[in-house]
């Protein structure tokens, strides 16, 4: 009996440990919208947290419906599962990440998205791109997982590819898709600032997102009642935060110093330094329970600066990312992915490349038929009007509240 009461009790203890971090993770979702929110104009402000709503809610049906048993589900393939069997707790932990998956594209695309053509792309990454990608990396049977039994080994703690790359990917192809937001590019190819309307909200929305990496990286141990469960939570944790830490500080020197050198307007940018420290935390989830705190600050570091390298190149390209978040998830996770496995490289690189590939391939079709089928983006007179008003009749800033007039 004494036996039976601490395997229940190591069970209840592992539940709780998932679902405490689970709601962290999904307090994530809050910090996408503020930093969503205050980087866009204000005349799109509702519609971009509309979206970010829509991301829980239906995310958490088709989740429900098909995405884990895709993802998770017993018998499958080493490319897809198809049974929906789960625990409570292992659902709702994993649906957060799925979650967060594709509240990464909403940022790339704002400001000019139809929004039901955005429902049908959310719907479609939450319920089968993503855990297809997650069955490859992190199910038992998966290919990428497998690999290691061959004496390969894809190596993603916390989901720098399966979850960061995966988002990233999608959202650099809705972004080219889209094109450019109106008056974003000179007609002579310089690049023309379209600030967000509240830095503030931005930067709450960071912090959030800072805080709740400890539990999307901590809590991806999965349990917390095996002996030495507490020392990699503890050690995914610092790690975490030193690479977010290096990543910020790096960017920030980065975007002073080479403005500087071009002999530009240079200054501290909280924006650039919220994301370079994000990116660095994307980092740190491939590696972060199996790394001595100096390498998560090496690459953090590196994030940060292949977070600057993502913001240059999309600007040369003349891609619209309002938000950075391909610079942010797809940079970052590409240099987590790949910095992690030391020993192991080859294989990640294989990974990497795939999940990008399928992504990739997937999202193309998905936005190039929409596009092709002219439901992809609003038209120029509701981008110049803004999509509160438009779409949701409830803009965030209405005219008339400042004024008796």
């Amino acid at each position: 009996t004494n036996v039976l009461n601490l395997d229940e009790l190591k069970s209840n203890l592992d539940q709780f440990f998932l679902v405490i971090c689970g709601i962290f993770i999904l307090f994530m979702q809050t910090g996408f919208a503020f930093l969503e929110a205050g980087s866009v104009r204000s005349k799109n402000t509702t519609n971009i947290i509309m979206k970010n709503v829509l991301d829980l809610f239906i995310g958490a049906i088709m989740y429900f419906a098909i995405g884990y048993s895709f993802a998770y589900g017993k018998p499958g393939n080493a490319f897809i599962a198809n049974d929906g069997n789960f625990t409570y707790a292992g659902w709702f932990f994993q649906y957060v990440f799925a979650a967060t998956a594709s509240t990464i594209v909403s940022g790339a695309m704002a400001e000019r998205t139809e929004f039901t053509t955005y429902m049908v792309y959310f719907t479609f990454l939450t319920g089968f791109v993503y855990p297809v990608v997650a069955h490859w990396c992190w199910s038992e049977v998966g290919w990428l997982k497998v690999g290691m039994a061959h004496g390969l080994s894809y190596i993603d703690y916390a989901g720098s590819g399966v979850v960061h790359l995966t988002g990233g990917s999608a959202a650099l192809v809705g972004a080219i898709a889209l094109g450019p937001r109106i008056g974003r590019f000179k007609p002579d190819g310089t690049v023309n600032d379209l600030p967000g309307h509240t830095v503030t909200v931005a930067a709450l929305g960071g912090f959030i997102l800072f805080v709740g990496f400890m539990a999307f990286n901590g809590g991806s141990q999965l349990s917390i009642s095996n002996p030495g469960d507490g020392n990699v939570v503890a050690l995914s944790v610092m790690n975490t935060v030193l690479g977010g830490a290096s990543g910020a500080i790096v960017a920030m020197l980065v975007y002073k110093t080479t403005d500087a050198i071009r002999g530009e307007d240079h200054y501290w940018s909280l924006l650039i330094t919220i994301n370079g420290g994000l990116a660095g935390m994307v980092s740190m989830c491939a590696g972060c329970n199996d790394m001595l705190p100096w390498a998560a600050v090496v690459i953090g570091t590196i994030a940060g600066l292949a977070f600057m390298g993502w913001h240059h190149l999309m600007l040369f390209c003349k891609i619209d990312d309002p938000l950075d978040a391909v610079a942010v998830h797809l940079g970052g996770g590409l240099a987590g992915v790949l910095l992690a496995p030391i020993f192991s490289f080859g294989w990640n690189l294989l990974g990497a490349v795939a999940i990008i590939g399928w992504t990739v391939a997937i999202s193309t079709l998905l936005f190039g038929s929409m596009k092709l089928l002219g439901v992809l983006r609003v038209s120029e007179a509701d981008e110049l009007r803004g999509l509160d008003e438009i779409k949701h009749g409830e803009p965030a800033y209405p005219i008339k509240s400042y004024s008796d007039q």
